[in-house]
């Protein structure tokens, strides 16, 4: 019962009149939260029917702003309101606006905390009232109410430095702005384009150091500088792009997480000045990763300038990372140059494995008749055995009667060794290779371990054809191991035939 107590005193004591405003230090946590666990008790109290005097308490009505008590849990910016008791002038219109910000009632809500802001200038919520207010003007996504609610959080900053929410009303004013240039206001731009240019201080290495000037980290979203570039991805390219070419010229420590974030925002950009944008910082930034990034997008800018470029990095660098990102990029362009430097590289000997394979991978994904013909020559010169394999998978992708019929030779070849003939066998069933000529192979192979792989290629193909053939092994197979695959894949098999070849078996 004292978690029904509880409820009811708190319920009662927000019915009484408002007085003095008196400041209570926060109950603690534990306790409050132990109360609350208690809750779950009201469940099975079937006995409160018979409490007619409840009946009075028509407060109770307002119960539905305790479904908005987990936001004030999770949010900081609700617990950073100084707590204040029920006789607080401010705490009626407090509740009332959260319970309409928590409906989805914007105006309501706006209405509500701006209330508080001009009655109660000097309490310890105006300044939280002032974001509040601002948030849901934003929430409204009306132009007058945009710039409404940017010269709210402007009187916030001024009036009231030390709220709990002024981080907060930072990074929604940079949503305010995002929003407001997306609708050709012009401040908004200026503002935009001011602040992703901003330079950061040396970091302070204090909590709060990156919103308070000093350098953003790689995840820091509530940056006001990160949060201002990503609202340039609202803005024309025209406006945009030689705000971004500022930020990728900068080279002190702080820019580097901007340099990065703009690079990607520049990709999206399709103007004259995008592929010298890539094209410069991919040759000359000192940062490794926007280097990176530059050459992973321009994937995005399909000229020769770009794979001539994409083409010399695959010739000249040693750095892997930025070898794979232009392996990628030349394989998303299209032209013989992309393919030829791509093929190129996957003939080099004094480059990783990986990246080599990595190559093979992307011409056996563009699907040409010229692509497949130098896949197939490829083979005969590698002497690894996982390029080989990467050369017979690339061609499965392809697929087509002539590069089946290049894996079937592989597979019947005992000259190859056992795994690639078993890998070519594999990938040949799992390209639709005719069921006549895969039939037909096991009588022609030798070797128990193909024979093996040859019953799983039937197991994994559905046509009647294939059923067939397991079950011919499972009756005439004179390898009993061989025998018991071919069972155990009938076994697995719901063909009604199946089933009676199996009962035919058992009762041999």
């Amino acid at each position: 019962m004292h978690a029904m107590q509880f409820v009811l005193v708190t319920l009662l004591g927000l019915q009484q009149p408002a007085a003095g405003r008196v400041q209570i230090a926060p109950p603690p946590r534990e306790p409050l939260a132990a109360a609350l666990a208690g809750l779950e008790g009201l469940v099975g109290m079937e006995g409160l029917a018979g409490l007619e005097g409840l009946q009075g308490l028509e407060g109770l009505q307002g119960l539905e702003a305790l479904a908005g008590l987990e936001g004030l849990v999770a949010s900081p910016s609700w617990d950073g309101v100084v707590a204040q008791d029920e006789q607080d002038p401010t705490d009626s219109l407090w509740r009332a606006a959260r319970r309409a910000l928590n409906r989805g009632d914007y105006s309501t809500a706006a209405n509500l905390f701006a209330d508080i802001t001009r009655r109660y200038p000097n309490s310890n919520r105006a300044g939280d009232a002032h974001y509040w207010a601002a948030f849901a003007l934003y929430k409204t996504d009306d132009a007058s109410n945009l710039r409404l609610a940017r010269t709210v959080i402007a009187t916030q900053k001024g009036r009231y430095p030390n709220a709990a929410t002024v981080r907060e009303a930072e990074t929604l004013l940079a949503r305010i702005q995002t929003a407001l240039a997306k609708q050709g206001d012009e401040e908004a731009g200026r503002w935009l384009a001011e602040h992703a240019q901003a330079t950061g201080k040396p970091p302070t290495g204090e909590p709060g150091a990156a919103q308070g000037g000093g350098c953003p980290g790689a995840d820091d979203e509530d940056d006001l500088r990160i949060a201002a570039l990503n609202g340039l991805l609202q803005m024309d390219a025209a406006n945009a792009v030689p705000i971004l070419r500022k930020v990728l010229a900068r080279r002190d420590a702080c820019s580097v997480v901007l340099r990065r974030k703009a690079v990607f925002l520049v990709s999206q950009k399709r103007t004259a000045e995008t592929e010298d944008v890539l094209l410069d910082i991919a040759q000359h930034d000192p940062d490794a990763e926007v280097r990176q990034q530059a050459v992973f997008w321009l994937s995005q800018v399909p000229t020769e300038r770009a794979v001539a470029m994409l083409d010399s990095i695959l010739r000249t660098t040693h750095d892997e990372e930025l070898e794979e990102k232009a392996i990628f990029a030349l394989s998303q362009q299209r032209g013989s140059r992309a393919a030829q430097a791509l093929r190129a590289y996957a003939e080099r000997t004094d480059v990783p494995v990986e990246a080599r394979g990595k190559a093979i991978f992307w011409l056996g994904q563009q699907h040409s008749a010229e692509n497949a013909q130098y896949l197939r020559g490829l083979y005969a010169k590698l002497a690894d055995e996982d390029l080989k394999e990467k050369v017979i998978f690339s061609l499965s992708q392809m697929g087509g009667a002539e590069n089946v019929h290049w894996m079937m030779d592989i597979a019947l070849n005992e000259r190859e060794p056992i795994e690639q003939r078993k890998k070519a066998l594999f990938w040949a069933g799992q390209s639709s290779a005719d069921l006549d000529q895969l039939t037909a192979l096991y009588d022609r192979i030798r070797s128990p371990e193909m024979k093996e792989q040859l019953i799983f290629v039937y197991a994994q193909r559905h046509e009647s054809q294939a059923l067939d053939a397991l079950i011919r092994i499972a009756r005439t197979e004179q390898d009993k191991d061989l025998r018991k695959k071919a069972i155990f894949w009938l076994g697995q098999s719901h063909d009604p035939r199946a089933a009676q070849v199996l009962l035919e078996i058992i009762n041999q």
